[in-house]
């Protein structure tokens, strides 16, 4: 065991700080399933609730390990997308290189910037940059080429708009 890991289990240590860390992860990659549910498959936000909070988000994504999700963060998110929606789609465009715009990207993409987008504008409990990081990794999970580089320079540039003084 390092001394990382040591540290971080043992009383005092970060271990819970870590876990609710590994929890909304798993809850951003969760919501961006949701709303891709949402988007492509015209599923209602009652409906798609109800099948994640009925444990349809578990610990194994793909082959990997995810974590348990706190669905309490992923509902906060898909309903704020769901509500502000249309707030959120402005902001983004506004985001992103000249020539695109929400709808000419692919839905994957579209949920990551939504969910992001969501965060960004009204989740100041959660610091701009972290919001940025864990979306970029969500888009490595789902793509291999260079979207994770176009999701992370269209949220840097909403952030910068949107959380000047924290950026």
């Amino acid at each position: 065991m390092t001394d990382a890991a040591r540290k971080a289990n043992k009383p005092g240590g970060n271990a819970k700080k870590r876990g609710t860390s590994v929890a909304r992860s798993a809850s951003r990659l969760g919501a961006v399933q949701a709303l891709y549910q949402m988007d492509v498959g015209g599923t209602e936000l009652s409906d798609v609730l109800a099948d994640y909070g009925t444990g349809r988000i578990g610990t194994h994504f793909d082959d990997g390990q995810c974590g348990e999700a706190d669905f309490g963060f992923l509902k906060a998110i898909v309903e704020g997308v769901f509500v502000d929606q249309l707030l959120i789609d402005r902001k983004v465009n506004g985001c992103l290189a000249e020539g695109w715009t929400l709808a000419r990207l692919e839905a994957t993409s579209r949920a990551i910037l939504r969910a992001a987008g969501y965060e960004l504008l009204f989740r100041d409990d959660i610091p701009p940059k972290v919001t940025i990081s864990e979306y970029v990794e969500v888009a490595k999970a789902f793509f291999s080429g260079s979207e994770s580089g176009f999701i992370n320079a269209s949220l840097d540039a909403m952030a910068r708009k949107c959380r000047t003084e924290e950026m």
